[in-house]
């Protein structure tokens, strides 16, 4: 079979170039461009993520930034969000069977922020109103009964026993230890002395006596704390009936003010009931209130900490006159405490203390009962954030906690708030690798993220996406008030798309990369006082981007050109062709020519490839390198030992060098070592090859032909130069105006092969040859003939050395 030699590709096939006449908004007829295009597939898996009803369906939206994946979900989620109801409000407030153990309030929507005015009016107004009671003319009256009733009593039982005592002679003396009973006569106590001198009967009566009354004194002593006890239930019975007057009064106001607003009428009346028993809190407010010229404003009494107990830690809370929908929450910094919120502590005297007033929301509180967007690299970042995430989402609650005390940090006075149901819809952002990493590491994420919405990175180029393309460029240049693009503008930047997605028959949907161009253009054009953006303002943004980035680029031409680097483009060669890999820094890529050479002898089948060697080749480039010998074992001299020593190196490289891109030219400097035919070195060549011998697409084709186009250029193009591609890549090349006006010239070709034969027959000039006739050699003199005679004469020569050292041992020859 003869193989036709491939031909250089016409100007047509090397960059495809939009049509300005098509993409006007006359032409195109339509006046819409502002949603996303070419994203049907991840915007159906966004809106069942939205509209499913059962909880555990959370998305993950992969895809790479710049498609407009954060654009289309806010979107989405702020549509839907208008057709759900505004969700409660949430509150902390106090517990006051247990303040470590605050209780959390779900209230109508706009009832919170109510709730906690009304509170802040009702301590004001009490502060005032509960110590004017208590300092009124009713109350002191009512309690100077009370006092005096309670002293009547105790006088009164005191007066009796003195009574009964003297009637017997006996005598209540009090001393510094108390009271005591002592016997009298003629009016004054008995000393000791002169009770020794009475008889002794008189002794035992008036001992008797004493002991008797000093039993009675003792009875009458021990009702005392119950009368004390008795008098100080009825001042607190006093003080609850005067404050409940107030209290409750004002109480009633607040709950009238709110109406029927569930849970915060449970509050006002626990409220009520607490104030009632402990009216001391304003009475000791107002006696520690200041005096002088300038008294402290009654209005505040709110902000004084007696009186923090009864105020409302709001949460979340939704206006009353705001439209009813569901809250979408963005929050660009997920930490631990601001996605389940935080408990705050205050110094006093030395040590850390918090109340339920110091606890803190986070996303998850603000996003509950609608939807939490989160960037999922960010999430994964924090310490504790994915972990607290996924536990509010199993447990559908929050349960809000200090982190300082999740991991010890130290040991203070903390909370246990109640937990908030959570009903929230969670929307990851990230990257297709974070998702695969994400489902084969976590066994939890595919529980909970059930839903993959995949947004594309190109579309398929034709006249209805261009088109829908040029009008959302368009309609980002009026969003974002810039000048008007022209239609040869616009056509020429929905190339650069193209471009920019690597190939000739798609565009990108990285609109993010495109709108910088447009955005840089139109600064071109404001400073030269254009009216609208102009093709040369695209072109101008496109270069000055590149030449921004290019200084690595620029330093790698200059080793070239002045031979630092040894790379040929002219002459012929044995064993040497320039190969042509991609390098990229910061996002810029750039192709540069690599000389690579093959050395061979007589040895015992082995490919050395040098790279791997000394670890600077990756694994697909061994791969490739392993592949090279597969074809040749399988190629040649099928009846022979393998008797080849060969070694391939990429000259001058000085880093790692991956991918298989660079084995094609590799195969070809090894059959031109082999065969001992020159190779031209006015040709670059990329591709991958497979054992077959075919030849298999690689990527940045366009940047490897304008790398070595560009080495040409500074040295003169001589009309002969070339570069040879895979031909399964010619509908990826979108190649520079420069190297497309070259080629029109005639001074450079790009072509395409399929084979290696047809590789290796274009660079040494000598046609490769095929299998036939009836003995299957290959044709006199082709390359592959060559190359098998040099493997079967490498073959003899090992026989022959292998019979010539049996011999020397003694043995038979083999």
């Amino acid at each position: 079979m003869v193989t036709e030699t491939p031909r250089a590709l016409p100007l047509e096939q090397l960059r495809q170039r939009c049509d300005p006449e098509t993409l006007s908004p006359a032409a195109l007829g339509r006046h819409s461009g502002s949603g996303l295009i070419g994203q049907n597939r991840g915007l159906e898996a966004l809106r069942l993520g939205v509209d499913i009803r059962h909880p555990d369906f959370n998305l993950f939206v992969v895809g790479p930034q710049g498609t407009g994946r954060h654009t289309a979900v806010e979107e989405i989620l702020k549509e839907r969000a208008l057709r759900r109801k505004t969700p409660e409000d949430l509150a902390y407030v106090n517990n006051f069977d247990d303040p470590r153990k605050p209780v959390a309030l779900g209230l109508p929507a706009g009832v919170a922020e109510r709730l906690k005015d009304e509170m802040v009016r009702v301590v004001n107004d009490l502060a005032n109103d509960i110590p004017a009671l208590f300092e009124s003319d009713e109350y002191r009256t009512q309690r100077r009964i009370i006092d005096e009733e309670f002293g009547t009593q105790q006088e009164e039982a005191m007066a009796d026993f003195t009574s009964r005592a003297r009637s017997e002679d006996i005598a209540l003396l009090r001393t510094p230890m108390g009271f005591m009973v002592a016997a009298m006569r003629d009016d004054h106590v008995v000393k000791t002395e002169e009770f020794n001198k009475l008889p002794e009967k008189e002794q035992s009566v008036i001992e008797e006596k004493i002991a008797r009354f000093q039993s009675e004194l003792q009875e009458v002593l021990a009702k005392t704390p119950k009368l004390e006890r008795e008098h100080r239930s009825r001042i607190e019975a006093l003080n609850a009936e005067m404050a409940k007057r107030a209290v409750s009064g004002r109480i009633g106001e607040a709950q009238e003010a709110l109406g029927d607003a569930g849970a915060a009428v449970d509050f006002l009346s626990r409220v009520h009931d607490d104030m009632v028993e402990n009216p001391e809190l304003f009475l000791q407010a107002a006696s520690e209130r200041p005096d002088g010229p300038f008294p402290e404003v009654s209005g505040k009494a709110h902000l004084e900490p007696l009186f923090r107990r009864y105020m409302v830690n709001v949460m979340v809370a939704y206006g009353p006159t705001a439209p009813e929908s569901a809250p979408v929450v963005v929050e660009d910094l997920p930490t631990f405490d601001r996605l389940i919120g935080r408990i705050e502590h205050v110094s006093q005297m030395g040590s850390l203390v918090t109340d339920f007033t110091l606890i803190r929301p986070g996303a998850l509180h603000r996003a509950n009962g609608g939807y939490l967007v989160l960037n999922a690299r960010q999430v994964l970042s924090e310490p504790y954030a994915w972990d607290a995430l996924k536990r509010s989402i199993k447990d559908r609650s929050i349960a809000t906690t200090s982190l300082a005390e999740r991991v010890s940090l130290f040991s203070t006075t903390s909370l246990e708030p109640d937990s908030i149901p959570l009903d929230v819809r969670v929307v990851l952002v990230g990257d297709r690798s974070l998702y695969a990493l994400l489902v084969m590491r976590d066994p939890d994420f595919q529980e909970l993220f059930k839903v993959q919405a995949d947004f594309e990175e190109t579309l398929e180029r034709n006249d209805e996406s261009l088109g829908d393309m040029a009008l959302l460029l368009r309609h980002y240049a009026e969003k974002n008030d810039l000048l008007p693009v022209a239609d040869d503008a616009l056509a020429c930047l929905l190339d650069e798309s193209s471009r920019l997605a690597q190939d000739g028959k798609k565009i990108s949907l990285r609109v993010g990369p495109v709108t910088d161009i447009l955005r840089e253009a139109e600064h071109y054009a404001r400073a030269n006082e254009r009216k609208e953006v102009l093709r040369e303002n695209i072109e101008r943004a496109v270069v000055e981007r590149d030449r921004r980035a290019s200084r690595v680029r620029d330093s790698v031409q200059e080793a070239i050109a002045r031979r630092t680097l040894m790379i040929d483009t002219d002459g012929k060669t044995v064993g040497q062709v320039n190969g042509l890999s991609v390098h990229e820094f910061g996002g810029f890529r750039f192709g540069r020519p690599s000389r690579i050479t093959a050395r061979v002898r007589t040895g015992s089948g082995k490919l050395i490839d040098i790279e791997r060697e000394v670890e600077l080749g990756g694994p697909l480039h061994s791969k490739g390198v392993m592949i090279l010998s597969g074809y040749l074992t399988t190629t040649y001299a099928l009846d022979m030992p393998f008797s080849l020593h060969a070694s391939l190196v990429f000259e001058q490289s000085y880093g790692g060098i991956e991918g298989d891109s660079a084995s094609c030219a590799e195969l070809v400097a090894l059959l031109s070592a082999l065969s001992n035919l020159e190779i031209r070195q006015d040709i670059a060549i990329t591709g991958s090859v497979n054992q077959m011998g075919q030849v298999q697409a690689i990527g940045g084709v366009n940047e490897k032909i304008e790398g070595f186009f560009d080495i040409c250029t500074e040295r003169g193009l001589s009309g002969n130069q070339a570069v040879l591609i895979p031909a399964a890549n010619i509908d990826h090349l979108m190649l520079r105006d420069r190297v497309t006006d070259a080629v029109e010239a005639g001074r450079f070709s790009v072509i395409p092969i399929t084979s290696v034969d047809e590789a290796v027959a274009l660079m040494t000039g000598v046609p490769a040859g095929a299998r036939g006739g009836d003995d299957g050699t290959f044709p006199e003199n082709c390359v592959n003939a060559l190359v098998e005679a040099r493997l079967r004469e490498f073959a003899m020569t090992r026989k022959s050395f292998s019979d010539r050292a049996a011999a020397a041992d003694g043995g038979e020859p083999r």
